[in-house]
């Protein structure tokens, strides 16, 4: 028999379908102890709270930490595995599965292909790893599944597979491929999309032609396959053609229009899954706010955000961030920092878009502030991050605070700066005048400077009058290309502002018969319907 407060988390967990339903069940956990007399119900809570569409990752990792029962549990760890593996964090479940190593807690068959579908990912993800780290990482898993009987578990070697051609290794995946006994559906379309990634098509084919059995999963990947080509249209051939559809497919698809930067069509497209009642999943939201993002429909993008809110899908990793990205991109930075300072996790990317966005606004002591913040909070910054806070020193013509950024990147953080930071730098030298500088970095660059960097210097000498160094720069842009119409008229304009009427007559002949023209510029807006 339960008692009172047993039958009540019992029934607040049956039917839980927010945060705040879970915060309620812990609560009576944590008052009346219910999980020293009923630790299957912990456990629950820990589920819903990792996996659910509305959980939250961060409070999940609250609670597991929180019960010393757990963090003795094979399965509570699998379920931290599992939801680390498919978030925004993949490198977390790495971490994780090294920490039951150690503390010699027990892996089972469940374990494993979390962690391997993570070092996958986290090739993706991890955009500065070298894929070659996580494969290393990925056979030292592959050993230990194989010591303690694991490997010849379908689960494992499709992971396995996955993990190997994420990681470059193809030659790997097929391997363990052709060693499999029994292959199930998963294995097969596994295999096809890891050649067929890496535009193997004769073995991708080859496969193909052997599958035993055609499912929905085999006709979303070639739906991926055939917008990867950049052919849209036999990928919406497919996909109307397939006998069933799920929540994938129009993923692929929508994900297909967008790549080809048809959002418009991607849009109309999510408004018919909708219709069509299939439950759209955070990819399909990530996907959508892409699209709102890039032709500023930002009614649309407020309409996604109402639903997430109404269904209690707690906004956190990539959701999270494609709605801090969206709302800016739109001009709203109200709601985009609201979105930002109400999520639970944050990883890099989200500081990234919340930083660049209120650079490119003009807010150029937020987004140093909110830099500062970044580090006190530990959190690692990148390439993008620093790109963002040279941009609003650029804006605001903060030359020391540039120069100290610049610094810390390369030297405290060890990131190699690449044109985009020094085109950053560039523009911060110029605005102060410091031309000369400005030309010393460009010479001392480890890069190849680009025809922008010469540009920013040409600009730079008109407006500081000086005529040699134009000259100079004039001379390396057309070096790298033939100089456009405003290159020509700029320098044009720097002779005659000089009284050299001689060189402004030699580079205006040049001009004779070239159709100077300027393209007009432009701007999308959203028409309310």
């Amino acid at each position: 028999m339960f008692t009172s407060a047993e039958e009540c988390v019992v029934s607040l967990l049956q039917r839980a379908f927010s945060l705040r339903d879970l915060g309620q069940a812990h609560a009576i956990f944590t008052k009346s102890n219910v999980e020293a007399c009923l630790p299957s119900l912990f456990s629950k809570l820990l589920s819903l709270s990792a996996l659910s569409l509305w959980g939250s990752l961060a409070y999940a990792r609250s609670l597991f930490e929180s019960s010393s029962r757990l963090l003795e549990s094979t399965a509570a760890h699998n379920v931290m595995l599992r939801a680390y593996s498919a978030s925004i964090f993949p490198t977390e479940t790495v971490l994780l599965y090294n920490s039951m190593c150690r503390r010699c807690v027990g892996l089972d068959n469940l374990s494993f292909p979390f962690v391997l579908k993570a070092l996958g990912r986290a090739v993706a993800v991890v955009g500065d790893g070298p894929a070659i780290t996580f494969a290393v990482k990925g056979a030292e898993v592959h050993c230990r599944a194989f010591l303690l009987g694991f490997d010849c578990d379908v689960f494992v070697q499709n992971a396995l597979i996955y993990m190997y051609s994420r990681c470059g290794r193809v030659d790997y995946a097929r391997s363990v491929f052709d060693g499999m006994p029994v292959k199930d559906a998963v294995s097969w379309n596994t295999m096809f999309v890891a050649y067929d990634r890496l535009g193997e098509s004769v073995s991708a084919n080859q496969l193909l032609n052997k599958m035993p059995e055609k499912n929905v999963s085999l006709w979303n990947s070639v739906i991926t396959r055939h917008v990867r080509l950049g052919d849209v249209s036999a990928a919406r051939r497919v996909f109307e053609e397939m006998p069933v559809r799920d929540a994938v497919s129009w993923n692929s698809m929508i994900a297909g229009y967008i790549r080809v930067k048809k959002y418009s069509t991607a849009l109309r497209l999510f408004k018919k899954m909708v219709a069509a009642k299939i439950d759209p999943t955070r990819l399909t939201i990530v996907s959508v706010l892409g699209a709102c993002s890039e032709i500023g429909a930002f009614n649309m993008g407020l309409k996604i955000h109402e639903f997430l809110k109404k269904n209690m899908i707690e906004i956190e990793g990539f959701v999270g961030n494609a709605l801090i990205d969206m709302y800016a991109k739109c001009g709203n930075l109200k709601l985009a920092r609201q979105v930002f300072d109400t999520m639970g996790l944050r990883h890099v990317t989200c500081w990234n878009s919340m930083i660049v966005a209120l650079a490119v606004h003009g807010h150029s002591e937020e987004a140093l502030e909110l830099f500062s913040y970044l580090e006190r909070c530990n959190v690692q910054p990148n390439r993008i991050t620093f790109l963002g806070v040279l941009l609003a020193c650029s804006h605001k013509g903060l030359l020391e605070e540039g120069k100290a950024l610049f610094h810390r990147m390369v030297h405290v953080y060890s990131i190699k700066p690449d044109i985009k930071h020094y085109g950053c730098m560039m523009d911060i030298l110029t605005r102060r005048g410091l031309l000369d500088e400005a030309h010393q970095m460009i010479l001392d660059m480890p890069v190849m400077p680009n025809s922008v960097l010469w540009k920013t210097l040409l600009g730079a000498c008109k407006v500081h009058e000086n005529v040699e160094l134009a000259e100079t720069a004039f001379r390396e842009i057309s070096k790298l290309e033939t100089p456009d119409d405003g290159d020509l008229v700029l320098m044009s304009n720097i002779y005659a502002e000089a009284g050299r009427w001689e060189d402004v007559e030699h580079l205006r002949n040049g001009m004779i018969g070239r159709s100077l023209s300027k393209q007009p510029g432009y701007a999308q807006i959203e028409l309310l319907s």
